[in-house]
């Protein structure tokens, strides 16, 4: 009983901060369901998205929780600089995931094609023109007239001309 009467402060911002977890994913989830809504984005898109924000919100909880519990600062500037360290090594080695699935963020939030668009990617090396069929984490799906699927990073959008043309290849109906 003692534990409990000395730890209570601890106790009591652990539960408020848990609270506060449950509050900020349901707004973060209704913000981006909304976003998501009113520009008709796929359910799957926006559930990706959603998963993301629920990854960041829990790190910085994470945080608080370590904050509250009274380790001290000098101690989690040396563990957060050995972690970032290691990480920054480990993703130096594989920049391009990190910076397809910064694009795909990007590309949910700003961009003004969607699933079903005809686009065209003015390449100079190997420009395609194709329809979008899916926009994943790390890869826009394009499927060009001829039925030939062409997988593109998501990066590489972000730094090609990019036209939207008239709908050109046959209409269907796209579900999740």
């Amino acid at each position: 009983m003692s534990l409990i009467h000395e730890y209570t402060k601890e106790l009591i911002a652990t539960g408020i901060l848990g609270i506060l977890l449950i509050f900020l994913r349901i707004v973060a989830t209704k913000l981006v369901r909304r976003y998501a809504k009113t520009n008709q984005t796929l359910e799957h898109r926006t559930n990706l998205v959603i998963k993301y924000m629920h990854l960041f919100i829990n790190i910085l909880v994470i945080i608080a929780l370590i904050i509250i519990w009274g380790v001290q600062t000098k101690d989690i500037t040396i563990a957060l600089s050995s972690i970032t360290t290691v990480v920054g090594v480990a993703l130096f080695a594989q920049w391009s995931i990190l910076s397809n699935i910064t694009a795909g963020v990007i590309l949910f939030f700003s961009f003004p094609f969607k699933i079903g668009d005809v686009i065209k990617i003015h390449d100079k090396d190997f420009p395609v023109m194709a329809e979008i069929e899916d926009i994943g984490a790390f890869h826009v799906f394009l499927k060009t007239s001829d039925g030939e699927i062409i997988i593109y990073p998501n990066n590489l959008l972000l730094q090609k001309g990019i036209s939207i043309l008239e709908k050109q290849f046959n209409d269907k109906e796209y579900v999740d």
